[in-house]
């Protein structure tokens, strides 16, 4: 083990890509050596639960609207208007902080119009409505980490 080099400023900015993308894992292969470097989930789910949690406390009504977005999820993945994840990334539903989101419940959106937002390695990727439909259920938050697979949109 004595041969080891270790790069911490690698390892540090991969850390920094991870926290920064939402991604899990990254590994680096180069000739002879390798550095993965892995993020837990349960610490990420704790980080999602702890803002709910808050104003649970603080809001009653809210307490009875947040648990279900986060139950629907898992309950719609087979859904066949689910709109899923093409990757890992974080999610946004607007364009900039100050504009109106893409869509609301409710609407009606044609096939190709942009949903929503995933960034992935600093780069802002489209997710755009795979059919014409009527929005049933946004599944995710702006800001929310999303996984690849992940349920984001319903249309019917």
């Amino acid at each position: 083990m004595s041969g080891l080099l270790v790069d911490a400023d690698t390892i540090r900015t991969l850390a920094t890509i991870l926290a920064d993308t939402g991604l899990t894992e990254i590994e680096v292969t180069e000739k002879d050596s390798r550095i993965r470097v892995v993020r837990a989930l349960p610490p990420v789910q704790a980080a999602i639960a702890a803002p709910v949690a808050a104003p649970v406390a603080a809001v009653a009504p809210a307490a009875v609207a947040a648990p279900a977005p986060v139950a629907a999820p898992a309950d719609l993945s087979a859904h066949p208007g689910a709109v899923k994840s093409p990757m890992v990334g974080v999610a946004y539903l607007t364009p900039d902080p100050s504009a109106p989101p893409f869509i609301s419940v409710g609407q009606t959106v044609s096939a190709g119009q942009t949903l929503l937002l995933i960034e992935a390695m600093k780069t802002f990727n489209q997710i755009k409505a795979p059919k014409a439909g009527t929005v049933k259920s946004v599944l995710v938050a702006s800001g929310d980490p999303v996984e690849f697979g992940q349920p984001l949109v319903v249309i019917e």
